[in-house]
């Protein structure tokens, strides 16, 4: 039962994560090749980085169904791109469900490899957040992961209320539905009260010349 819903949250993840980059590729006027390739980039790119630190093989070189998911979240977007482009949120919100439930697969996947709380909870975050990196760099943008936006800490969130959840001896398929939503939500909510970390300011060069 833990393992169908692993699954249903990674393909979910998957299919969130295709829509969030493909959305992106098409203001960048990108063929349905070049589409199809930054949706999969952004799927697949976190779980990738995650299990080469977790010494095994790329999840999706054992299975096709990643590149299956990507190509319906293709289909998806052409179909119903009137309704998709129209909103202007279309991008963060998939990019966030995506990182939600990225976060939890992460996490779970570190777990059966009998790794620390803490180290789940990076695996984690960078299983929620490179592929969206990536898909950012490759088209020219400025990363979110990078902006004074939260968006790493909320998958930090998420992973310590999972955590929360087992000490608390909640059913798995309740702690990852918990743990996802709270990585959603959290970002929701710093996205519309604008609550972020303080930035980093720039040395001011004069000011330190005249104390030298």
């Amino acid at each position: 039962m833990n393992f169908n819903f692993t699954i249903l949250l990674d393909l979910l993840g998957t299919f969130a994560f295709a829509i969030s980059g493909i959305r992106l590729a098409s203001g960048k006027q990108m063929d349905w090749f070049g589409a199809y390739i930054i949706g999969l980039v952004t799927a697949i790119g976190g779980g990738t980085l995650r299990d080469l630190l977790l010494d095994v093989t790329p999840f999706w070189m054992l299975e096709g169904k990643y590149f299956l998911t990507t190509g319906v979240a293709l289909i998806a977007t052409l179909l119903f791109k009137d309704k998709l482009f129209k909103w202007g949120s279309t991008l963060f919100l998939f990019d966030t469900i995506g990182l939600g439930l990225f976060t939890i697969v992460g996490i779970t996947k570190s777990i059966d490899a009998g790794l620390p709380f803490w180290v789940c909870i990076i695996m984690g975050t960078i299983t929620g957040s490179v592929g969206g990196v990536i898909r950012d760099v490759l088209l020219n943008e400025v990363p979110l992961l990078f902006r004074k936006d939260i968006y790493a800490l909320a998958c930090v969130a998420g992973g310590g209320v999972y955590f929360l959840c087992n000490y608390l001896i909640l059913p798995t398929g309740i702690s990852e539905t918990i743990a996802a939503l709270t990585v959603i939500v959290f970002r929701l909510i710093a996205v519309k009260y604008h609550l972020h970390l303080p930035q980093l300011q720039p040395l001011d060069r004069k000011s330190k010349d005249r104390k030298e």
